[in-house]
């Protein structure tokens, strides 16, 4: 007995002793890092010497007989790398911060690193501006993930997590976003010329309305028939089309000289009335699924999962609302731009487009075989085309973040809390960190001959931004496009026999700028 009693307590000198060699390496190792952090600090050049045009030559720029005037926003930029080099400043006025550019992968790093459990990012001033001065707080002091930082964000987002986030609450909605992208075929085979059985130029649209009905499925708790039975719904095509004011005018609005923040422009006014279009509706349709909800006797199943608005509701009425207009707001056009750049992608390289086929039959012996949670997880190549149409055809140019503490980039010295755009989607498509950045090659994906060519960085493939300020509905449009996908090449042959030179322009989020007038023939069973 007194032996063991030696051997523990000698054990447990042990480990306590194990214990302080550890916090002290520890402690020596931070010592080091922040050694070499100070030393980097010190040599590094001074900021006011990084590289950029004064705020009088931006401004002069884009007046007529300007360099940059009525340049697109991504040619201005890259005019701007091209004058200024891989980092330099855009210079604020009116109150408008600066924005540190940067084009050096390495940069992004030190960025990100500094960015802490609640990483501050530039949200839309307009929206914030609308929800909690122009309609006086309707959703209480609930602001959403989008116009919020710090600790309010912080909040919301650690609330909302465990409901959005998780693979198994997007798994709910599976049977209903197949029920919607049953209409969508439909519509398709609908609207397709007989003859030469491409779609019409308004395709746009109809990708609007599946990309719509997949997020109300979630967010709204419901379908609203828009892809076939209830088309002509006025609030829809409001809804639409002040999605899409709303994006436009944000260009000018959040991200130019913020003049209506001094002098309230008609800009501004249709801005306001932009939200408040997409506040009423949201509203209306929570208000309704609410109603729903707490009128249903119907007895639960054992086991039966809460729906994802149910779990809202009973954190907060506010935090449902909010919830739903933001995943509608940031959920539409942005995942239809996203499908009809992967869809281009497939369609102008048949052999890809045969090769993803052949996998999809693997699980879907039928075209009306049914997909399930299980047979979807082992399509290697179906989500390698979906990584790779997103690099080609990416919604932006990158990443908004300001760092929490000083950090060297390139040389620099850039003292913490300035705003850095971290352009990594437009380095995505360089030779330089990209082997073969113009041909799609989902290959690269993959543990494949071809995986030579995969990205050099590992901070430049970020679709869904990157750490805790990542996108909350990822899971969501991650179920959605694979869905879309897997069940368009498994119906039907795409080809799209026209130019796809500038097939996007920019609205804050890259759109289409060509008629997405798609063939699409019927695969054999």
């Amino acid at each position: 007995m007194y032996r063991q009693i030696c051997v523990f307590k000698n054990s447990g000198q042990l480990c306590q002793v194990q214990q302080l060699r550890s916090i002290t390496q520890s402690v020596e190792k931070i010592s080091s890092e922040n050694s070499t952090r100070n030393q980097e600090w010190e040599q590094a050049k001074p900021f006011k010497l990084i590289p950029g045009p004064t705020s009088y030559q931006l401004i002069r720029g884009f007046m007529p007989g300007g360099m940059f005037y009525k340049l697109p926003i991504h040619e201005f930029i890259n005019k701007s790398r091209e004058m200024y080099g891989d980092l330099f400043i855009l210079p604020g006025f009116l109150g408008r911060p600066n924005w540190v550019m940067a084009f050096n992968a390495d940069d992004f790093l030190p960025v990100l690193r500094s960015e802490g459990n609640w990483p501050y990012r530039r949200g839309l001033e307009t929206m914030t501006y609308h929800r909690k001065y122009h309609r006086k707080n309707p959703y209480g002091d609930v602001i959403g993930l989008v116009g919020s930082n710090g600790e309010d964000w912080g909040k919301l987002r650690s609330t909302v997590n465990p409901i959005l986030m998780q693979p198994k609450n997007a798994r709910l909605y599976l049977n209903n976003m197949l029920e919607v992208n049953d209409e969508f075929l439909q519509r398709i085979r609908e609207i397709r010329d007989p003859k030469t059985l491409e779609v019409p130029e308004t395709f746009e649209d109809e990708i609007n309305r599946l990309t719509f009905e997949s997020v109300a499925t979630i967010a709204l708790n419901r379908q609203l028939g828009l892809i076939r039975k209830n088309r002509n719904n006025e609030e829809a095509k409001l809804l639409f089309e002040s999605l899409r004011s709303l994006f436009e005018l944000s260009m000018v609005l959040d991200f130019g000289p913020p003049i209506w923040k001094y002098y309230k422009t008609k800009q501004f006014y249709q801005q306001m009335k932009n939200f408040d279009n997409l506040s009423d509706i949201c509203t209306k349709y929570v208000d309704e699924a609410i109603d729903r909800i707490e009128n249903d006797k119907t007895p639960r199943k054992d086991n039966e999962e809460k729906s994802v608005l149910e779990k809202l509701l009973k954190i907060d009425r506010n935090v449902a609302k909010v919830m739903a207009q933001d995943l509608i707001a940031g959920g539409v056009d942005t995942t239809s731009s996203t499908i009809a750049g992967i869809l281009i992608c497939i369609a102008k390289n048949p052999e890809k487009q045969e090769k993803l086929r052949q996998e999809i039959r693997t699980i879907l012996p039928q075209k009306d075989s049914l997909l399930t949670i299980d047979n979807m997880k082992n399509l290697p190549y179906l989500r390698a085309i979906i990584k790779e149409g997103m690099r080609m055809y990416p919604i932006g140019g990158g990443t908004v973040r300001a760092n929490k503490e000083d950090i060297v980039m390139s040389g620099y010295q850039v003292p913490k809390s300035q705003e850095i755009i971290l352009n990594h989607n437009a380095l995505l498509n360089t030779e330089q960190y990209c082997p073969k950045a113009k041909e799609f090659i989902p290959e690269r994906w993959l543990r494949s001959e071809e995986s030579q060519y995969a990205p050099t960085h590992p901070f430049l493939f970020m679709p869904f931004s990157h750490g805790p300020r990542s996108c909350v509905g990822k899971r969501i449009v991650e179920m959605e496009l694979e869905i879309t996908v897997a069940r368009l090449v498994r119906n039907f042959y795409l080809e799209f026999n026209y130019s796809t030179e500038n097939a996007f322009k920019n609205r804050l989020i890259n759109v289409p700028a060509i008629p997405l007038k798609f063939k699409f023939s019927e695969v054999e069973q």
